[in-house]
């Protein structure tokens, strides 16, 4: 019985816990971009990375009452609630802001029967009026659970300084029970520490009120699990005679009145921080004065939403809707922003503020005296075609095959890189819309490819490429279309 009450104890006593304080300095001198999270962002928990105080001594001092035991009992029965004293010492480890380590001295006497043995025997002819006392020391290892933490209400915005914690551990107990009769005094029981039969285990809970930012007061009760029916003292023959289950325990409840001296070079313990409360807090005062809130540390330059740090396009015409890179949307992807696009969800070029230049019908007609299409535009240093080209490839196809024609697929470039290589680039890029138009049913014999390089440019002013913005420099890197 002994050791399972010892494990069960160790199970309060343990929860789980995960780390400690938290740290938001930036673990180097770089933002993160945009494949990077916000934890690899922050630095490991180090001592110097501390931002609170997580260590206390605690002490205090109070009385311990027998529950029930062969010489006592508070329900009813033999015996009288006779009132003993207790001690505390402790040093005391924050975890986290709910959960701590606490490791404790305790040192009392307990006192029970029918008569406290400060006073004098009865006489011989008193039956069975036997006193008993029994001093003892314990060691033990308790979890602290700080529920008005781990419980408290977020929209809860009461000046926090009272805390409800709950305590539960096992340790070893040493005592010796005396006991005293008309005969005299005499040792019962002597029980050593740091043996098997030596332990116990013990919960309860405190409520903590915060005096300052150094010193708690706490009232506690704990409930003490000797699992010995030696402990008060009565021996072998007053267990003969009370056989009655709640008078054998020997387990009594232990109520103190102690402070708790935090310690450490920190304003703030770590206990008494509550992360969603102090949010809640300096936004209230921050508001209540009227004070403009810094979110952004090195500004907001084109007024998106998005701080510097993290905007990736720092020039966001006004009152375009942007990512959360501050990139601005462009839902159909032809290079034409929402903002200035005419035509939203349907590619187009950017002269045609993003609309088609052809009407886009349900069956691919186009218009007899349609001889050139244009706005099959490349990524840089690709010839790969983007899903924004398809419907005006889809268009050309119609228009060729219902025409009796040939048609030459001219393939250019922008001015960056080489000659050499921009004449390479756009020869695959002619040939890419030509197998495109191939696969999709037109007939080879109606198609020529044939690059022009950076040699035909649409806008000639783009030379070099740094002179121009990039939407004119992506209108170079085109595919269109000339009638022989």
């Amino acid at each position: 019985m002994k050791l399972s009450l010892a494990i069960v104890a160790l199970a309060l006593a343990v929860p789980t816990v995960g780390f400690a304080q938290d740290s938001t300095a930036v673990s180097n001198g770089e933002y993160p971009n945009t494949f990077s999270s916000g934890s690899a962002n922050v630095s490991p928990f180090t001592q110097k990375s501390k931002r609170f105080n997580d260590w206390a001594v605690s002490f205090g001092a109070g009385v311990p009452l027998v529950q029930s035991a062969d010489l006592t009992s508070i329900k009813n029965g033999n015996g009288k609630n006779l009132l003993g004293y207790s001690a505390y010492v402790s040093i005391d480890k924050a975890i986290t802001h709910a959960f701590g380590i606490n490791l404790q001295y305790d040192r009392g006497e307990t006192r029970q029967g029918w008569f406290s043995t400060k006073d004098p025997a009865p006489s011989a002819t008193s039956y069975q009026e036997v006193g008993a006392r029994t001093q003892y020391d314990a060691i033990s290892l308790l979890g602290d659970i700080n529920f008005s933490n781990l419980l408290r209400r977020v929209d809860n915005k009461s000046t926090y300084r009272w805390a409800l914690h709950g305590y539960a551990g096992v340790g070893t107990l040493a005592y010796r029970a005396y006991q005293k009769d008309a005969a005299g005094q005499r040792l019962m029981t002597e029980i050593k520490p740091f043996k098997l039969n030596s332990l116990f285990g013990q919960a309860g809970a405190g409520l903590k009120f915060k005096v300052n930012n150094r010193i708690d007061l706490e009232g506690r009760v704990m409930y003490v699990v000797t699992g010995d029916d030696s402990f008060d003292g009565g021996g072998a023959q007053y267990s003969d005679i009370n056989k009655r289950e709640d008078q054998i325990s020997d387990n009594f409840f232990n109520a103190t009145v102690g402070l708790s001296v935090k310690l450490g070079k920190h304003e703030s313990h770590l206990m008494w921080h509550d992360p969603l409360q102090e949010m809640y807090y300096k936004l209230d005062v921050l508001a209540n004065k009227n004070m403009d809130i810094e979110v952004c540390k090195k500004g907001d330059a084109d007024n998106d939403g998005v701080c510097d740090d993290w905007d990736r396009q720092l020039n966001t015409p006004a009152g375009a809707r942007v990512d959360g890179a501050g990139v601005a949307l462009d839902t159909d992807l032809d290079g034409v922003i929402d903002l200035y696009d005419q035509c939203v969800t349907v590619p187009g070029p950017v002269e045609n503020n993003g609309c088609p230049t052809t009407p886009v019908a349900p069956a691919g007609v186009v218009k007899e005296e349609t001889t050139s299409m244009e706005g099959i535009e490349f990524e840089l240093n690709s010839d790969r075609i983007l899903p924004s080209n398809t419907p005006i490839l889809n268009n050309a196809v119609s228009y060729i095959n219902s025409s009796n024609g040939t048609y030459t697929v001219i393939g250019a470039t922008d001015t960056r890189a080489s000659d050499a290589y921009n004449q390479k680039l756009s020869e695959r890029r002619a040939n890419s819309v030509k197998d495109y138009l191939v696969k999709n049913g037109v007939e080879s014999s109606k198609l020529n490819a044939e690059g022009r390089g950076e040699k035909d440019l649409k806008y000639p002013e783009c030379d070099p490429a740094t002179k121009c913005p990039e939407w004119k420099n992506k209108a170079n890197r085109r595919v269109y279309f000339e009638a022989k």
